[in-house]
């Protein structure tokens, strides 16, 4: 698949085929290509939990509301930010980290890989939702300087999400001056 075409045609997948599960090769290889995602002064701060337990994918509903098609996925990578690995100034009047901008194009990396491959996944947010965010830590006991920044459950699509017309909008596009 062309880069652009699969930019173009890359749509969140919320139904999956139960019966077939994603080889850790493929995971591994989405991983890789989320992996070269750019980031702030090239710190890397991303890091990648892989879930593939039945109870644990149906639990995410309890966390994130908006996840409750992860139980029948066969996966689900949870993208955090390292916070103390990133990009970061906590001096001077200023406190900043770009974890969750790094993590944020990691993803995005992440989604075309699966479309590539051929598997549905949908981009489900925790950053930079708190109650959110506490919850996915306490419920995948992550450590304090893991920030969770999005859920990402994947499969075979059992669906093929319609496409929209145009996205693109030039009364947004500002040359020059707002």
């Amino acid at each position: 698949m062309d880069l652009l075409e699969g930019i173009l045609t890359r749509r969140s997948v919320r139904q999956y085929d139960t019966t077939r599960k994603v080889p850790h090769e493929d995971i591994e290889e989405i991983l890789k290509m989320a992996s070269y995602a750019p980031s702030a002064h090239n710190k890397q701060p991303w890091e990648f939990l892989v879930i593939e337990n039945p109870e644990v994918l149906a639990g995410f509903r309890s966390v994130q509301p908006w996840t409750s098609f992860a139980k029948n996925a066969s996966c689900v990578i949870v993208v955090c930010g390292n916070t103390d690995e990133a990009f970061h100034r906590e001096k001077e009047n200023e406190v900043w980290n770009f974890a969750d901008v790094d993590c944020a194009l990691a993803t995005q990396n992440l989604l075309l890989a699966c479309h590539a491959k051929g598997l549905g996944a949908c981009f489900c947010g925790a950053a930079p939702m708190p109650l959110v965010m506490d919850g996915v830590k306490k419920y995948l006991n992550l450590p304090d300087n893991i920030r969770p920044l999005a859920i990402v459950p994947i499969g075979y699509p059992a669906e093929t999400p319609k496409q929209p017309e145009n996205r693109y909008n030039p009364a947004k596009v500002h040359w020059e001056k707002w």
